[in-house]
């Protein structure tokens, strides 16, 4: 199966990322903790080329703090810096700032020996939607700037935002790429509310996450719903935790709809614990 579309927005906003790349110094491109490759866009990275980049990996808060920092090693295995970030941990703001300060100390440096006086590091901000860039950019900026919403998104054109007097930043709209030839990956985004729940059967990407929660975080999947890594059927298991949590309708019979949206508003907001969806070893 691939999932496909390519709104008319995310086609002009990338144009305008190529056209202001060199404008900047660096790019700050933030990712999702819970699926930090999935939720990379591969279509960036033929756009930003060679340009020096740091990778956030936001709302660590919700993630497998273990796996991310295992996502962060393999970053900087590849000569990427990366930073776990919490939008509402004031330490991990200012650990931002003081890291795009050493990145845009280069170009300042190399402008003071031409003779050029010294100006605010340049850096632009990327990520797909929902990603939580607006609240980065109105925490780094210590105001409210951008807007910020719970759906993908929100920003829809580019501003150039002061961040105290270290640094200028840029930010552009979030751009998902045309389509997604990996099932999983869909499964991913559409798991974490990257894209729009429409898109995909919200009961199969339930299925996903029970599969995986199996897998992996058997224990937090015993605790919440009381199943067990040996329940293979998807039926019983939905009717079991619909049972649980009452979701049901008219004749005692459980929606399957609603238990869906229960367990993926349990996994969006933490109270099925910490977890990420993938791996580095898996790729």
């Amino acid at each position: 199966m691939t999932i496909q579309w390519f709104p008319g927005h995310m086609a002009k906003a990338r144009r305008e990322i190529e056209e202001k790349l060199k404008l900047v110094d660096f790019v700050m491109e933030l990712v999702d903790a819970r699926a930090p490759l999935s939720s990379q866009n591969p279509m960036l990275h033929q756009v930003l080329q060679n340009k020096s980049k740091m990778i956030l990996l936001m709302k660590r808060d919700l993630a497998d703090t273990k796996v991310t920092n295992e996502w962060i090693d393999y970053f900087k295995k590849n000569d990427i810096p990366a930073l776990a970030v919490n939008v509402n941990d004031k330490s991990d703001i200012n650990r931002v700032i003081q890291l795009a300060k050493e990145l845009g100390q280069e170009k300042l440096e190399k402008l003071m020996k031409k003779g050029i006086k010294p100006r605010p590091a340049r850096a632009m901000i990327v990520g797909i939607p929902n990603v939580g860039k607006s609240t980065l950019i109105n925490r780094l900026a210590n105001k409210k700037i951008a807007k910020v919403g719970d759906r993908p998104g929100v920003t829809k054109q580019q501003l150039w935002i002061k961040v105290k007097k270290d640094f200028e930043l840029l930010d552009t709209p979030g751009i998902l790429w045309p389509k997604f030839e990996d099932q999983l990956v869909g499964y991913r985004l559409a798991a974490i509310g990257t894209i729009k729940d429409q898109l995909l059967s919200l009961q199969d990407i339930v299925a996903f996450v029970i599969n995986y929660m199996k897998e992996h975080y058997p224990n937090q999947l015993m605790e919440r719903y009381g199943i067990q890594e040996h329940e293979e059927d998807m039926w019983d298991i939905f009717v079991k935790i619909g049972k649980l949590r009452g979701a049901l309708e008219s004749g005692g019979h459980v929606n399957f709809d609603k238990v869906a949206e229960i367990i993926i508003r349990d996994l969006r907001t933490g109270r099925l614990g910490n977890i990420t969806l993938e791996k580095p070893i898996e790729d």
